[in-house]
């Protein structure tokens, strides 16, 4: 695998998607109905408006309204771990055990992410031959995700920071002429908190052919709004016993080694001038030897302050606060076809290509300029289901979802270090327990083509999936019927181990990494079906 290289002032992004059910970039759990059965496209309900919006038609006349609640937590999990082979039979050959890493090398990273009331609704109004819709949904993101001790990303190159002020303290000894004890710990406060919706509101309609099929036709309007807040803050090193706050500790050795070399020069200067006034050619020649003695000293210390200046600027306090937007269009597409027991659902929904532009406030990275653009694009899919009635009561159904991820363009063209598009495959039961009762519940299996690992990183990961669900439609009016369900998602462990290459001013330095991902998601949700 190539190198990857970071520097200290490009660590502060971290996408958060929340409430993710779906492909990469998309989220499927758009009702309540979805979350306890999941195969949702072969089936005739008004949360089809979404899953099959040319299946709705066969709803009968009248206006049908979903609306639906739902709350997510999700956390995001890394155990993080590298070494320097340059440091190797050394204490800074594994840094992360510098600042509270296990034994092995490694450092556990969790991040929490939320939506306490994450909205959704479909309406139609069925009319004949035609079903004219509506819905709303985030269809992508949702809520807040927050890593309070930052990510691997961010601590890496800090880590190194004893070892790279190690090496300094003999140049640091010499041009001071002071003693200095070596760096044996490093400490670090960074926090990172990214928000990421894509609020999509779809407009369409169906037209019933005939009593065994329909057709679908419509588009979704896609507004992006992300917003990142990042910093990495007071970077220090224990120094001779204590701990030392970098840049300040830089600072004062600075303005110590500035003081000298003015020191130096104002000798130099005094010897000159003596050494003019002098009219012995013996001591002449002394005194203008001293003086050049101390200019060249003068000389190398300013450049060791220069030197230091620099190394001053990597450990300063940074800062990121940038939000981006954006929009695109989907087109959408379907067809629905019911004969016997059985009814048969497809969607097809087109690439969405557009950018989100940064507005950004702060950026001590020089990652993430205001103005700039970025690829953002939608991943199509296509989605298959079928639902079959085993008896009056008892309904199966299936579905498949393709996502055309490898299609989408993304930041830096990272879609092309996927090994396949995603896949997902879907099944569920309903059972009408009583005529006012129904009890459902499905599973998802999610299949990512993640390949080497080279589309993720800390700053943005998923892993294949298994989800299950479960819940309840309940009659509690005429023409009214309430909705609750709860589904959970256990992510596998994708074990990335690469070479890395971390740069510190003009040093570049290789390690060996690991990575290994995982995640959590719980969904409660709640919500109403009404017929008019």
């Amino acid at each position: 695998m190539k190198h990857q290289k970071i520097v200290i002032a490009a660590a502060l992004l971290a996408m958060a998607t929340t409430s993710q059910a779906g492909g990469l970039l998309t989220n499927t759990n758009q009702s309540v109905a979805f979350n306890r059965s999941f195969a949702r496209e072969g089936a005739i309900s008004i949360d089809g408006v979404y899953f099959n919006p040319a299946g709705v038609v066969f709803l009968g006349d009248g206006v049908h309204i979903s609306l639906s609640i739902q709350n997510v937590y999700q956390t995001r999990e890394i155990t993080s771990s590298f070494s320097v082979p340059a440091f190797a039979n050394t204490p800074y050959e594994y840094p992360f055990k510098l600042n509270g890493g296990a034994e092995d090398g490694s450092k556990f990273y969790k991040g929490k992410a939320s939506a306490p009331i994450l909205p959704s609704f479909q309406v139609a109004y069925n009319k004949g031959n035609w079903s004219l819709q509506a819905g709303f949904g985030l269809t992508g993101g949702g809520g807040k995700a927050t890593f309070n001790s930052g990510l691997p990303s961010f601590e890496r190159q800090v880590s190194l920071l004893p070892a790279l002020i190690n090496q300094q303290l003999p140049t640091f000894a010499q041009l001071l002429g002071q003693q200095e004890t070596p760096a044996t710990s490093y400490s670090l406060q960074s926090y990172m908190s990214g928000q990421q919706y894509d609020f999509g509101f779809q407009i369409g309609a169906a037209y019933k052919i005939n009593e065994h099929l329909s057709v679908f036709g419509g588009a979704r309007f896609n507004y992006i709004y992300n917003k990142y807040q990042g910093n990495i803050t007071n970077i220090s090193a224990n120094v001779g016993g204590n701990n030392q706050n970098l840049y300040n500790y830089f600072d004062d050795k600075v303005k110590a080694l500035t003081e000298k070399a003015t020191a130096y020069q104002t000798k130099a200067a005094e010897y000159q001038a003596q050494a003019a006034a002098a009219t012995d050619p013996t001591t002449k020649a002394q005194l203008l030897g001293a003086a050049q003695q101390f200019a060249a000293g003068a000389q190398k210390i300013a450049a060791g302050a220069d030197k230091l200046s620099s190394s001053k600027e990597l450990v300063k306090d940074r800062y990121l606060d940038c939000t981006q937007r954006g929009w695109g269009i989907t087109p959408i597409i379907g067809i629905d076809y019911r004969t016997g027991k059985w009814n048969f659902g497809a969607r097809y929904e087109f690439t969405t290509k557009f950018n989100i532009e940064n507005d950004t406030k702060r950026d001590d990275t020089g990652q993430f300029q205001d103005g700039v653009n970025t690829p953002n694009d939608l991943p199509g899919i296509l989605a298959l289901g079928a639902q079959y009635e085993v008896k009056k009561n008892l309904r199966v159904m299936a579905s498949y979802h393709y996502y055309f991820d490898k299609d989408a363009r993304m930041d830096k063209n990272k879609q092309r270090d996927l090994a396949h598009n995603t896949q997902e495959f879907l099944a569920g039961v309903e059972w009408d327990v009583t005529p006012t009762v129904t009890v459902s519940a499905g599973g998802q299996r999610t299949l990512y083509g993640l390949g080497d690992g080279k589309y993720l990183s800390d700053l943005s990961f998923v892993t294949s999936s298994y989800s299950f669900g479960f819940g309840a439609k309940i009659k509690v009016a005429k023409n009214a019927h309430l909705n609750v369900a709860y589904f959970f998602t256990d992510y596998s462990k994708f074990n990335k181990q690469y070479d890395g290459e971390i740069k510190v001013g003009t040093q570049s330095i290789a390690t060996k990494n690991t990575d290994i991902f995982t995640r959590t998601n719980k969904v409660l949700s709640a919500g109403i079906d009404i017929d008019l």
